[in-house]
C-alpha cells in the first residue's frame, strides 16, 4: 500500500513537470511578443508597491498578493478571521455598549428634546452626550507571507511578464534567463481551501530557491520545518487568538537542505506547495472561539494529501468557472498588447476608443472576480478591503461600514448572477441580531435589533465618538434590503419566510418602537444624521427614506408569509412615516426636512438620494418631479468625490436613465480613483468602488427594480453595438441582450419560475416578435413602450426587435 502511494505520487509529479515544460514551450514565444490575452491584468515588470501594483487572489477566506519578484518573491497572504480586540482583548470589551441599566435612553431623550426645540445640533454637542470612547475594537491582520528567494542573475532576465487571467483566476509570472524559460502560477482554491503556487522551467534542474514564512511581531510565533513542510502557530499578543499555517512542499529531483527558518531546494526540476491558514475564531456571539487553530489547519492539510498540482488545478478552475462564465460582455472592443498600467494611462487619450472599451469590460468583470474571490459560503464577508491586507493596523481597521461600504460591497452579486457570494454577508448579519438586540435594549430601550455606523467580526453593534462618524441607527434597516432583495431576485420562499422576514421583521419592530411624532402628526427618526455631513436634526431625507423602504418591504413580506397582525401594524405606522422625498427652494431633492442645502457643496456622501439606488421610491419612469430634483441635487454635487462616491453616481446616472452621464462618472473614475492593479483608490485602498461600479455598469443594461425588466435603460453613446448574457433580472430571470448603433436588436429571457414577464423596450415596434427555443410565436401583449408574456419556467424565449444583423 506504502509503494503504491509513492508510486502514484511520483507518476502525479512527473506530468505536473510534463505538463509546465509543454505549457512553457507552447506559450513562450507569445509572452516574448505579446501580453496575455483579454481579461487579464498584465504587468511588464514586478510590483514594487503591494497597494497599486500586486495582484490579488483569493477564495473568500484566503486572500494573497502575487508580487512577483525576480530573486525574492514575497507572497504575502491574509485569512478573514484574524484580527485583534474583542471580548478577550488586553484592551478590553464591551461591544461598544454602556452597562445595562445605564441611563442612555435618557439621554438619547433629551437630545430628542434639544432637537425638537433647536431644530439643529453640531456633530459635536451630539457625540459629547452619546458619543463612547470604546477600546479593544481591534483590526484586520495580515497573516503571513510565503517568502521564495531565488538566484537568478537579474542582469540576464528578458521577457519578463506578470498577469492575472480572469477567467481562470489564476495569476502567473514568467521570465527568461540565458533561454531558459522560468514560470510561476499562483492561485487559491475554494474547493480545497489552500493557496497554491507552482514553479517550474524549460530545462530541468533549474529550480534553486530557498523557501520560509515569516509573520508580524505582535504575536508569539512557534516556527518548525521538516523535508516536505513548514508550520507556523501561535497567539496574537492583544487578545489569544490562536493562528496556525502549514505549507506542504513537493517537487521533482533535486535535493533539500534544512537552514535555521528555511528551507533550501537545489536543482529541482519543478516545485508546488500548498498553504492552509486557520484562527480559533468562531462567528458565534459572545464569546467567538472554536476549534484548535493547528488541529484545524492539520485536517485542512490532511485534505490535500494524494491530490497533484493538476488535481488542484482542476479543481479550482472547475469551480471558479462556473460562477465566473456566467456572465458575458462584449462592447466591441480591441485586444491589446499593452499592459494594464499603459491601457488605464491611455484612458481616453492615447488610446483607441476600441482600447478605452476594452478597460471597461476588464473593469467590470474585475469587480466580478474580486467579489468572487473575496466572498464564499464558510467565510466572512467582503470587509473595505475584501479579504486582502497587508498591516497590523489596517485602513478603518478593514471593517465593516454599514452606512453604504458593506452594503455597496454586494450591489452586484445578484444582477450578475453571483449569488453564490452572499451566504457570508447573510451568515454575518444573523450573527449581529443577538448583540444588536442588547444594543437596541441598552441604548434605545427599544425591543427588535439594530446596529450603529460600524462593525467588526467581534459583534460590535454600539457606538464611537467620531461626532461626524458614529451615528446611524438606520445601519441594521439597510442591511434588511439586501435579505428582500435577494429574495425578489430568487422568489425562494424559503429563504424569505426561514431567513429574510425575521432579520427584516426585528429591525422594523426596533424603528416602530422608537419613531417620533411631529406636532403634524409624522413619524420621524430623531436624532437623524445625514452621513458625515452637516448637523444632526430630525428626520433627515437619508433616514426617513431607509426606514420607510424596510417599512414598506416588511409589509410586503408579512403579506407573502401570511401575518397579517404585523403588516396591518406596520402598514398604520406607515401611512403616516414622512418618506423623506422633499424638494427644497433651489430645485433640488432636500438632504434634510429643512431646506438647509449648499448649493455650492461637493460633498461624497449624497445620502439623499437613496430612494433613487438603491431604494425605489424614486424614478423618472414614476416620480418624473422628484427625479428631476435627484437630478438637480446631482449636478450641484458634480462628478467627482472618492472612489465608492464615483461608484455610486453611476448607478444614480442609470436609474435617471442618462447613460452617457454615467459613463462619464465611470470614465472618472477610472481616471482618477483607480489604481495601477485596477484596484479602486479611495485613497488609500477600499473595495466597495470596485464592487460599486461594476453594479452601476449591469444598471446601465439592465433594471428590473420597478417591477418590469427595462432593457438598455442607460445605454451610453460611447457603446454603440454590444452584446451582454447572464444578467440576472428579478423574478429569477436570465437576460440576454445584443444592440447595434445604439438600438436593441434581439434579447433572450429564461425564468427560473413560470410567471407573467413585464419587459420595457423602448426600441421594440410592431414587428418585433418573441419566439420559443422551437421556433414558436409567442403571444406579446403590446404597449407602447414594451409588453409582457407568459413565461414557463426554464424555456428560452428570443425577442427579434430588428431584422437588422449585427456586426
Amino acid at each position: 500500500m506504502q509503494t503504491s502511494s509513492w508510486q502514484h505520487k511520483i507518476s502525479g509529479l512527473i506530468i505536473s513537470y510534463v505538463s509546465c515544460v509543454l505549457l512553457i514551450y507552447v506559450t513562450s514565444s507569445a509572452w516574448a511578443d505579446t501580453l496575455p490575452m483579454p481579461l487579464a491584468l498584465s504587468f511588464t515588470q514586478p510590483a514594487l508597491d503591494w497597494e497599486s501594483e500586486s495582484l490579488p487572489i483569493g477564495n473568500g477566506a484566503l486572500g494573497a498578493n502575487v508580487m512577483g519578484g525576480i530573486n525574492e518573491d514575497i507572497l504575502q497572504f491574509a485569512e478573514k478571521t484574524l484580527w485583534t480586540g474583542g471580548p478577550q482583548s488586553k484592551q478590553g470589551y464591551d461591544f461598544g455598549l454602556p452597562p445595562a441599566g445605564s441611563d442612555y435612553p435618557q439621554k438619547l431623550k433629551s437630545i430628542q428634546n434639544q432637537l425638537s426645540e433647536q431644530n439643529q445640533l453640531t456633530p459635536e454637542e451630539v457625540a459629547k452626550v452619546l458619543g463612547r470612547d470604546y477600546q479593544g475594537y481591534g483590526s484586520y491582520q495580515s497573516f503571513a507571507s510565503v517568502k521564495m528567494n531565488f538566484f537568478h542573475n537579474e542582469k540576464a532576465i528578458r521577457n519578463y511578464q506578470r498577469s492575472l487571467q480572469l477567467n481562470s483566476a489564476v495569476a502567473r509570472v514568467t521570465f527568461t534567463e540565458n533561454d531558459v524559460v522560468y514560470k510561476r502560477e499562483y492561485f487559491v482554491s475554494y474547493p480545497d481551501q489552500a493557496i497554491v503556487t507552482r514553479i517550474c522551467a524549460s530545462q530541468k534542474g533549474k529550480i534553486h530557491l530557498n523557501l520560509s514564512m515569516v509573520t508580524a511581531p505582535n504575536r508569539s510565533v512557534n516556527y518548525s520545518q521538516s523535508d516536505q513542510q513548514i508550520t507556523l502557530q501561535g497567539v496574537l499578543n492583544d487578545n489569544g487568538l490562536q493562528y496556525a499555517s502549514i505549507l506542504s512542499f513537493h517537487h521533482k529531483n533535486g535535493k533539500t537542505i534544512q537552514h535555521k527558518n528555511s528551507v533550501e531546494i537545489i536543482g529541482a526540476d519543478e516545485l508546488w506547495y500548498t498553504v492552509v491558514a486557520t484562527t480559533n475564531y468562531r462567528q458565534q456571539y459572545p464569546n467567538y472561539r472554536g476549534t484548535d487553530a493547528l488541529s484545524k489547519a492539520q485536517q485542512s492539510q490532511e485534505k490535500l494529501l494524494g491530490l497533484t498540482y493538476e488535481n488542484l488545478l482542476t479543481n479550482h478552475e472547475n469551480d471558479y468557472r462556473e460562477l465566473f462564465s456566467r456572465v458575458t460582455l462584449d462592447l466591441k472592443q480591441q485586444a491589446t498588447t499593452l499592459s494594464t498600467p499603459a491601457l488605464l494611462a491611455g484612458y481616453q487619450s492615447s488610446n483607441t476608443a476600441e482600447q478605452d472599451r476594452a478597460l471597461e469590460v476588464l473593469y467590470f468583470q474585475y469587480g466580478r472576480y474580486l467579489l468572487i474571490s473575496s466572498s464564499r459560503a464558510g467565510s466572512l464577508p467582503a470587509n473595505l478591503q475584501g479579504v486582502w491586507n497587508q498591516y497590523e493596523h489596517a485602513p478603518w481597521s478593514a471593517d465593516y461600514h454599514v452606512n453604504i461600504n458593506l452594503q455597496m460591497n454586494y450591489w452586484l452579486a445578484d444582477v450578475t448572477n453571483l449569488p453564490e457570494t452572499l451566504p457570508p454577508l447573510f451568515d454575518f448579519i444573523d450573527s449581529l441580531v443577538e448583540p444588536g438586540a442588547q444594543t437596541a435594549l441598552r441604548l434605545f430601550d427599544a425591543p427588535g435589533w439594530t446596529l450603529l455606523l460600524n462593525t467588526n467580526i467581534w459583534g460590535f453593534t454600539g457606538l464611537i465618538a467620531w461626532p461626524t462618524a458614529f451615528w446611524q441607527p438606520e445601519g441594521a434597516a439597510w442591511m434588511a434590503q439586501h435579505y428582500f432583495e435577494h429574495y425578489r431576485f430568487t422568489l425562494d420562499q424559503d429563504f424569505l419566510t426561514q431567513r429574510a422576514y425575521p432579520v427584516m421583521l426585528g429591525a422594523s419592530e426596533f424603528w416602530l418602537s422608537t419613531l417620533q411624532k411631529d406636532q403634524q402628526g409624522n413619524w420621524l427618526i430623531s436624532p437623524s444624521y445625514s452621513p458625515e455631513h452637516g448637523n444632526f436634526t430630525a428626520g433627515a431625507a437619508m433616514s426617513q427614506q431607509i426606514i420607510y423602504d424596510l417599512l414598506t418591504n416588511t409589509s410586503e413580506a408579512a403579506g407573502i408569509v401570511g401575518d397579517a397582525e404585523n403588516q396591518k401594524r406596520i402598514s398604520k405606522v406607515l401611512a403616516n412615516l414622512a418618506p423623506g422625498l422633499l424638494i427644497g427652494s433651489w430645485g433640488q431633492l432636500q438632504e434634510w426636512r429643512q431646506d438647509l442645502d449648499d448649493k455650492s457643496s461637493e460633498h461624497r456622501h449624497v445620502s439623499q438620494l437613496y430612494a433613487l439606488h438603491p431604494g425605489n421610491q424614486l424614478s423618472p419612469l414614476t416620480t418624473p418631479e422628484l427625479a428631476q430634483a435627484a437630478l438637480t441635487t446631482l449636478n450641484s454635487r458634480g462628478d467627482g468625490g472618492t472612489g465608492w462616491s464615483k461608484a455610486w453616481k453611476i448607478n444614480f446616472w442609470a436609474r435617471l436613465l442618462d447613460g452617457d452621464r454615467a459613463h462619464k462618472v465611470l470614465s472618472e473614475q477610472l481616471l482618477h480613483s483607480t489604481l495601477k492593479n485596477l484596484w479602486d483608490n479611495h485613497p488609500p485602498y477600499q473595495i466597495d468602488g470596485n464592487f460599486g461600479a461594476t453594479a452601476g455598469i449591469a444598471e446601465m443594461l439592465l433594471q428590473s427594480h420597478l417591477g418590469e425588466i427595462h432593457l438598455l435603460p442607460a445605454l451610453p453613446s460611447a457603446w454603440p453595438n454590444g452584446q451582454i448574457s447572464g444578467l440576472k433580472a428579478r423574478g429569477g430571470i436570465t437576460v440576454e441582450l445584443a444592440w447595434l448603433n445604439g438600438k436593441l436588436q434581439h434579447a433572450m429571457f429564461n425564468s427560473q419560475h413560470s410567471q407573467i414577464i413585464n419587459i420595457r423596450c423602448t426600441d421594440c415596434t410592431d414587428v418585433s416578435q418573441l419566439r420559443d427555443k422551437q421556433g414558436n410565436l409567442i403571444t406579446m401583449q403590446k404597449r407602447p413602450d414594451g409588453f409582457n408574456f407568459i413565461a414557463k419556467s426554464g424555456v428560452n424565449y428570443r425577442l427579434l426587435v430588428s431584422s437588422e444583423p449585427l456586426n
